[in-house]
């Protein structure tokens, strides 16, 4: 079993070698979560050393984490395009399809992911799987209003979807832009996700899914002996 030390390793060199695909004069979209964290550490540092870019950061936890490096931000609202993103994920396909929102800022990620000229995943090997919707829960983002109505939507889908409670605080996570998570999981796993994507949208008060579809072309992933750039299947 791989220890807990050895995994911070993978995605620290993963991360910091996703500052390579950073060149000077970038706006770049910087995601959430532990391995994008090493990226902005790194890229603070060539901040440092006279590295011109502009942040455009998923979320309050990215934004800060920024700000603490010396990396200058923009809003997202500011932007119609990136020249590149970086993003970290729960799941990836050999296609490089993924599930994110395990941070619950996965809408926020999808506009960022899409509105750049390149999205780039970076893991550790432990996020590859075979085919998505197995294991982890995907989530969706929904208004409040909508869930017992979406829970049952999705029953239909047959998926289960539980309501994300939060850790340090009593009820369920909100998430910054003031809505509810729900996790789905199902006894029978998608074949096809394109319609499976689709059919969740057509939910009234469902905002986004956390199934990135397409979106990324590159994944850098974190071996124990290496760091890899994949390409999708096919």
């Amino acid at each position: 079993m791989k220890s807990v030390s050895s995994n911070r390793e993978l995605k620290q060199r993963v991360g910091m070698n996703a500052a390579d695909f950073v060149q000077d004069g970038m706006k770049v979209g910087i995601g959430t979560g532990s391995t994008v964290a090493f990226f902005i550490e790194e890229l603070g540092r060539r901040v440092k050393s006279g590295l011109n870019i502009l942040g455009v950061p998923t979320s309050y936890a990215a934004r800060m984490l920024c700000l603490e490096h010396g990396i200058p931000v923009q809003d997202s609202m500011l932007s119609d395009r990136l020249d590149l993103a970086v993003d970290g994920a729960d799941e990836i396909d050999p296609y490089l399809n993924a599930i994110k929102g395990g941070g619950a800022a996965h809408s926020c990620e999808k506009i960022i992911a899409s509105m750049a000229d390149e999205f780039i995943l970076i893991a550790d090997e432990t996020k590859l799987v075979s085919s998505l919707c197995r294991k982890f829960p995907l989530p969706v983002e929904i208004i409040p209003p909508a869930l017992s109505f979406a829970k049952k939507q999705i029953r239909l889908l047959g998926g289960t979807a539980e309501l994300r409670g939060a850790i340090r605080k009593d009820g369920p996570v909100i998430t910054e832009n003031g809505n509810f998570i729900l996790d789905i999981l199902f006894s029978d796993p998608p074949e096809n996700l394109e319609r499976l994507d689709a059919e969740l949208k057509k939910i009234p008060g469902l905002l986004e899914t956390g199934l990135f579809l397409g979106i990324a072309k590159k994944a850098l992933i974190g071996f124990q002996d290496k760091v890899e750039l994949l390409l999708p299947k096919g």
